[in-house]
């Protein structure tokens, strides 16, 4: 009999989590792109957004490109806590709803927001059998703290900032 925690690892290991930087601007897009696509072809089909302007929601949108040839890929909107909606506003508020719309699960991890971008960036790494990043070797924020958890947990990390050095540092 199939128990919770095997459905689960099911699910984790056809799974992607994304995290990067806010101050992302498209820098490496069509690498993003073909990442997704290659991760796709490797038989991944479940895609983690943690719904922050920058990198997650490039990263939203390059899974709701590969969404259009496949419309079985899974977009799950991770929000940190409820009412992060609130946080957006502009063009980023717009490309947030475009995510969410496209989304196929959404999940609130939750209630309020003190802790909540750790325990949402927790829930990626729990919840993925790879990481793609946009992380510039800052040591401190969200995005150095889900690398480190994720390499902590054996979790592949595919690091799309341009500085092969990275690898070196962690």
């Amino acid at each position: 009999m199939e128990t919770i925690f095997d459905i689960l690892q099911g699910k984790r290991c056809c799974t992607v989590a994304f995290t990067g930087r806010r101050t992302y601007r498209g820098e490496a897009d069509d690498e993003l792109r073909r990442v997704v696509r290659d991760l796709h072809e490797r038989g991944f089909s479940r895609f983690l957004c943690g719904m922050s302007w920058g990198f997650d929601l490039a990263a939203g949108c390059a899974v709701m490109e590969l969404q259009q040839e496949f419309p079985y890929i899974d977009l799950v909107a991770v929000e940190p806590f409820g009412g992060f909606r609130e946080l957006f506003s502009g063009e980023d508020r717009e490309l947030y709803d475009r995510v969410l719309a496209a989304a196929t699960e959404h999940v609130v991890v939750s209630d309020e927001e003190a802790g909540a971008y750790m325990r949402r960036n927790d829930y990626l790494v729990d919840n993925a059998s790879v990481v793609v990043a946009w992380w510039d070797s800052e040591r401190h924020g969200g995005t150095a703290y889900t690398v480190r958890r994720a390499r902590h947990s054996r979790v592949e990390v595919v690091n799309l900032y341009p500085d092969a050095q990275l690898e070196l540092e962690f």
